[in-house]
């Protein structure tokens, strides 16, 4: 198991889980919180303890903060050390150290080459839960590591479509690595790290606060070579992940939807903004390799001849009923049909057993 955090970060690493209630008062300001040093840092959240955390920090041992990541199966790695992702160094104040589930070398080659973030609303749409899913399908087919917070909604979608394509993700929590979060997510957390990894600013054993959801947004942005919003309200935190990759001139790309939706609003604004819209993978995948440098996977198959007319029926929105109608089929005739085409994949059936086409 590797441990490659020097003594100096391995105990900033420290301080930041041992303030981890107080920075709760600058989370709105918590990236230039966690841009200051120690001891401006303690003078700024420490409150009355400030001389104990001094007291504190100066007789540390660092080995036992050490032994605690091992007991946890987590590894370490800290800024100073070459395998250090090379990306986190342009943030204010990256992570003094990054805990690690499922390998360091493991980590350090998926976030090698050009990771794509993608994120969005915990309260996600099924057009965008399909469409993440989709995103990290395409994208992992491609070759490409899929980076996102393993929350609820868009970024669960976007994991667990690159693991369905057999690919590797990186998930960033928001407390330790080794504690999948929100804890109904394990399932998913111990298929990530089976074959991807998931990391952590802090160490084994800190709470989960609220100032941790926006700092996990800043490693995400940080670590992508370019971040997707998928679906987001005007007030969601991956348009905070938006905001910080712009921020480090890091493309951002804009999923569109309905201007109707409220999920809708977030990427919609966007785009409006001047954000690369995305379509699907191969947009992706342009916007960071270059146009045609790297190809998605084959188009989609077709469905059957006679099935198409009704696929695109269903395509333009109408209602089942009204589908079928548009495609020249009766009733029952129409059923078979339908079931032919959810048997195929090509479409879902949704909320009131309204079909809707599948990405």
């Amino acid at each position: 198991m590797s441990e490659r955090a020097c003594d100096h970060c391995t105990a900033r690493s420290w301080l930041l889980g041992r303030l981890a209630g107080n920075l709760d008062k600058a989370r709105g300001r918590i990236e230039q919180a966690l841009a200051l040093c120690d001891d401006d840092l303690i003078a700024a959240v420490g409150g009355r303890e400030q001389a104990r955390l001094r007291r504190e920090l100066e007789t540390l041992d660092v080995d036992e903060v050490r032994s605690r990541a091992r007991a946890a199966g987590l590894e370490t790695v800290c800024g100073c050390d070459p395998a250090y992702p090379s990306r986190l160094r342009a943030l204010a104040g990256p992570p003094a150290v990054l805990y690690v589930a499922g390998g360091l070398d493991q980590m350090v080659d998926l976030l090698f080459e050009e990771p794509v973030a993608i994120v969005g609303s915990r309260r996600a749409s099924p057009y965008g839960l399909d469409v993440a899913r989709s995103l990290g399908r395409g994208l992992a087919v491609a070759g490409v590591t899929v980076v996102s917070g393993m929350a609820i909604g868009i970024d669960s979608a976007a994991h667990a479509g690159a693991l369905e394509a057999g690919g590797p993700t990186v998930a960033v929590l928001p407390a330790s690595a080794n504690r999948p979060y929100p804890p109904g997510k394990r399932a998913l957390h111990g298929r990530i790290v089976a074959g991807g990894a998931a990391v952590s600013e802090v160490g084994p054993g800190a709470g989960v606060w609220r100032w941790m959801f926006p700092a996990r947004n800043r490693i995400i942005a940080a670590l992508a070579a370019m971040t997707v919003v998928v679906e987001a309200g005007e007030r969601s935190g991956a348009l905070v992940t938006a905001r910080l990759a712009r921020g480090l001139g890091r493309p951002v790309g804009a999923v569109p939807g309905r201007v109707t939706t409220p999920q809708a609003a977030g990427p919609n604004g966007l785009l409006a903004a001047g954000a690369c819209i995305v379509r699907g993978p191969q947009d992706a995948l342009d916007h960071v390799f270059g146009a045609g440098e790297r190809t998605a996977a084959a188009p989609r198959r077709q469905p059957p001849a006679e099935l198409a007319p009704l696929l695109a029926a269903i395509a333009e929105g109408h209602e089942t009923t009204a589908a079928l109608a548009r495609a020249g089929f009766e009733p029952d005739k129409g059923l078979a049909a339908l079931a032919e085409l959810e048997l195929g994949g090509f479409v879902r059936r949704g909320a009131g057993g309204r079909f809707r086409v599948a990405p």
